[in-house]
């Protein structure tokens, strides 16, 4: 897997629901190298930190191969890197393989595959339609959070190399899959919450559903 692209944003003011708030979802392609630190890239914008950053939301990834898909479905949008608010754009990565709480070496930073990304409105502000959420959610290529086990810099046409592979078969796109499902597959509901690679509070939710 290799970075096509390394991508910050700026705060960006929206107004939603009559409100006006901001986001740092409107990423663009930088030359510079990004500095993955515990819980946020250097130098970008989380706007609202009770859902972005933090420990398992440090960085977000995205593959460059999906990028077709979507620019088939809004090509009147102004495409670049960046698109679905992803720090990095990564070509190879596929979520059908990649594991829960598997490492890989990204630049100079060791980091660990941490959850899917779930889709919020401000996707649907960045595509100009909200019917993107299903979509999103349906099309079942979400990307992923990363954890930063060793603070490093990541640059454009760095690789992305497994270390270590995670002892559990629970993959990004299963596990997305989980959330959104209204029947749970007890298998997966058992491998999620027996993975310490995903926060607490939400394996302690899935437990519910046992």
């Amino acid at each position: 897997m290799k970075v096509i692209s390394t991508n910050i944003g700026n705060p960006t003011p929206i107004v939603w629901n009559g409100k006006q708030t901001t986001t740092g979802i409107f990423k663009y392609p930088v030359k510079e190298p990004l500095r993955l630190e515990t819980e946020s890239v250097a130098n970008d914008t989380i706007a609202d930190r009770k859902v972005h950053g933090g420990v398992f939301k440090a960085c977000y990834l995205f593959s460059s191969n999906h990028y077709p898909y979507w620019k088939e479905k809004y090509p009147h949008l102004d495409w670049d890197w960046g698109m679905f608010g992803e720090n990095l754009t990564i070509e190879g990565l596929d979520e059908t393989k990649l594991k829960i709480g598997s490492i890989y070496k990204l630049g100079s930073a060791l980091v660990q595959i941490t959850q899917p990304r779930e889709p919020c409105f401000k996707l649907g502000i960045r595509f100009q339609s909200q019917e993107i959420l299903k979509e999103f959610i349906d099309h079942g290529f979400p990307g992923t959070y990363i954890r930063i086990l060793e603070v490093g810099q990541v640059t454009t046409g760095d690789m992305m190399e497994l270390v270590e592979e995670s002892k559990s078969s629970l993959t990004t796109q299963a596990f997305y899959k989980l959330l959104f499902s209204k029947e749970k597959i007890a298998e997966h509901l058992k491998l999620a919450i027996a993975n310490d690679a995903l926060p607490s509070g939400k394996r302690e939710r899935l437990e519910k559903w046992l």
